[in-house]
């Protein structure tokens, strides 16, 4: 318990929020999205199983571009 109480919320709450904020946007966009590179319910898991770099990776590779 005591490594808790050492974490500097303060640097570590904005990105967390940021992380969440990606990641919403991430599935909003593949939810949207016609067509994607590979299946869409692989890069749903992608985004919420591999954190911040799931929807990274989502944005560069995943989306299609018509």
């Amino acid at each position: 318990m005591d490594v808790l109480n050492e974490i500097n919320w303060a640097l570590l709450a904005p990105l967390m929020l940021l992380q969440a904020i990606l990641t919403f946007a991430a599935l909003f966009s593949c939810v949207k999205q016609e067509e994607t590179n590979g299946p869409k319910w692989m890069w749903i898991l992608i985004i919420l199983f591999v954190n911040l770099l799931g929807a990274i990776l989502y944005f560069v590779i995943g989306r299609k571009n018509s």
